[in-house]
């Protein structure tokens, strides 16, 4: 059974560069503080790394120990919990590139355009109501239905070159309506 003075014992030896000692150390402690990497790890493969990597720090850093009335179980957990949480931190949340980042922007008008929108709506309503009937439908089904001048012109039943007089006067018509 080690005692507290035995691992201080064999961490001020440590300090000093006995390699006898450091291999010591690591039998009597590293089933430890293997236990608390794998507990804040929760991964094996991370564990295993992170307890290699505190006893590098512990070959580093064992000359800096000083026997302050703590434990020097208290030292070695501090620096094991210490790595594991930093190794934690590293593997969580890898930051995404700016670049990488879809566009969240609604890709909808903006309330304004919306509302310029609204507004220029009801005032081509108002002018298309100003168009005798029969032309103002002429010229919703030219231009927002998409129908041709001989399909207009069969429906209105007038020849096509009258349905595109029709459709250019009621044109310019709205224009004018629309400048006002």
């Amino acid at each position: 059974m080690t005692t507290v003075s035995d691992i201080e014992n064999m961490i001020a030896r440590v300090g000093i560069g006995d390699r006898n000692a450091f291999s010591a150390l690591y039998d009597a402690t590293s089933a430890k503080l293997f236990g608390v990497c794998l507990r804040i790890l929760n991964n094996r493969a991370d564990a295993e790394e992170a307890l290699q990597e505190v006893f590098v720090r512990i070959w580093q850093k064992a000359s800096s120990y000083s026997a302050n009335g703590y434990s020097p179980m208290t030292w070695l957990i501090t620096l094991a919990r210490n790595l594991a949480i930093d190794k934690l931190r590293a593997r969580k949340a890898p930051t995404t590139d700016i670049d990488d980042v879809p566009d969240l922007r609604d890709q909808g008008p903006t309330p304004e355009a919306a509302a310029i929108a609204s507004s220029e709506r009801a005032q081509i309503d108002t002018c298309l109501n100003e168009l005798d009937d029969g032309h103002a439908d002429a010229v919703r089904g030219a231009y927002l239905n998409g129908d041709s001048y001989q399909e207009l012109a069969d429906r209105f039943d007038v020849p096509i070159n009258t349905m595109r007089t029709w459709l250019r006067r009621s044109l310019l018509k709205l224009k004018e309506c629309l400048s006002r």
